[in-house]
């Protein structure tokens, strides 16, 4: 698997988790963790940089650009 197709199962399961939190009443950790993703997904939209992919792409390869 490549560092982007990892990424994009790491984030869905985030989201799950996020979901399971505010189901098991965990509001206020369910919406700061939500926060904490959007602001994460507005820095990798406005900048072109997301520090998570950039530490996956130092361990995993990057998938090819076919």
């Amino acid at each position: 698997m490549c560092a982007d197709r990892i990424h994009r199962i790491v984030i869905a399961i985030i989201l799950g988790v996020i979901m399971g939190m505010a189901g098991a009443g965990m509001v206020q950790l369910a919406f700061l963790s939500q926060l904490f993703v959007m602001i994460m997904l507005f820095i990798w939209a406005f900048t072109n940089f997301c520090p998570s992919l950039y530490v996956l792409r130092k361990v995993l390869p990057p998938c090819s650009e076919n």
